[in-house]
């Protein structure tokens, strides 16, 4: 059993810290308070290949493991949470028409997204629908050769770049249980009745939009149909949603990491009562617990990572890490803010950012309450043994 990365994955870490380090860092505070789009920063991403790390090689992607997709999520959200954004959706998208795309699906999108060229997200949550994903109300008609798509979407990542943007919806709404009637359909840029209404606005996770998107009467392709065939939406998005987790548990660990690098150095820089404050045992015992978790989290990302790149089913294994790794960045930027005191309240340091992005990673890609729920039926069903 080894817990260390290999040349390769260090080699790997090294390069994206320094982007990281050169790149996103000198302007996370300015740009996500004054709510800056990051094209340049996007532009980097796009040379450094990062757009294609879940394409495989054939179409131009990196074609890279999943450890390897953790170091990217973690890094860039050393950062700046909300640029990972940009990539998370995307990565999750190209996946699924990387695994369940028809060939002709393939070929058309894969190569353009890969390259950054086209970039894409994937709109499943609804007004009345978010956790309970099989209560989605977006419908979509079969008319001749066409699917005709109405309903709305909420809270969708990369909405306004995405082409094509992957749509769940019902093509059998009648069907029991309601899953089996769920397709997914991939929506093209600039088709009628395809309208983004409007930017929502949020306390964290800025840099990339979050968007409402509206579905009147579009018209799409029966080719778009994701796989070719009805009825499998449902099992092509939970699929990808595993990997989803692994991304958001990777970046819940680099908010917490960022937390506490920046309360370790506070702590050896801050004087009270004639000295550093890391001499407080009551700073000691934070910072150590801070630590503790965080590694502990990192290693519970890599070991998920390390099963899904054997080809295993890794619910569960995702659940656990995106479950403890979240919690942990919430608890490390509040210890961290109480580390800095009064400092840490303003936003002139990045500990009120690092504070406003954690609860995002509590509820995205399911809930934690979901993730424990995935965790306990993994061990009833006896599919998992924790020894």
């Amino acid at each position: 059993m080894d817990f260390q990365l290999s040349p390769e994955h260090q080699l790997f870490r090294q390069t994206l810290r320094r982007f990281v380090d050169d790149e996103i860092r000198p302007v996370a505070n300015e740009w996500e308070h004054s709510g800056r789009y990051p094209t340049e920063i996007v532009e980097s991403m796009k040379q450094m290949g990062l757009f294609g790390i879940t394409v495989p090689e054939e179409y131009g992607g990196l074609g890279a493991d999943f450890v390897s997709l953790a170091l990217v999520f973690e890094e860039i959200s050393r950062g700046w949470m909300g640029i990972a954004g940009i990539l998370g959706t995307h990565s999750l998208a190209c996946f699924i028409i990387a695994r369940h795309g028809t060939e002709e699906q393939k070929d058309r999108f894969l190569a353009d997204l890969a390259s950054g060229e086209r970039r894409t997200g994937i709109a499943l949550t609804e007004p009345d629908a978010g956790t309970d994903l099989q209560g989605i109300k977006t419908r979509a008609i079969r008319d001749g050769d066409h699917y005709v798509i109405s309903g709305s979407k909420l809270w969708i990542t990369n909405a306004r770049y995405a082409d094509p943007l992957p749509v769940l919806v019902k093509t059998d709404p009648d069907t029991t249980p309601a899953h089996r009637g769920m397709s997914l359909i991939l929506v093209e840029k600039g088709t009628e009745g395809f309208e983004v209404s409007r930017d929502l606005p949020k306390l964290g996770y800025k840099g990339t939009e979050s968007c409402e998107v509206q579905l009147d009467n579009v018209r799409v392709p029966v080719e778009n149909l994701v796989g070719g065939v009805e009825g499998r939406g449902f099992q092509q998005v939970m699929s990808g949603l595993e990997i989803g987790r692994i991304n958001i548990a990777a970046r819940a660990v680099g908010i917490a990491q960022e937390a506490y690098n920046q309360a370790l150095a506070y702590a050896n820089d801050r004087e009270a009562f004639g000295r550093k404050i890391s001499g407080f045992q009551a700073i000691q015992l934070k910072l150590a617990e801070m630590a503790t978790n965080t590694q502990a989290a990192r290693l519970l990302v890599w070991w998920a990572a390390s099963q899904a790149d054997q080809g295993k089913r890794v619910d569960m294994e995702a659940g656990m890490a995106k479950y403890f790794a979240s919690e942990v960045a919430c608890t490390n930027a509040l210890d961290s803010m109480r580390i800095h005191g009064g400092m840490g309240y303003s936003q002139e340091l990045d500990i009120e950012r690092l504070y406003r992005d954690a609860p995002l990673m509590v509820i995205g890609e399911g809930t934690n309450e979901i993730m424990r729920m995935v965790i306990a039926r993994g061990l009833i069903s006896g599919r998992v043994v924790v020894d």
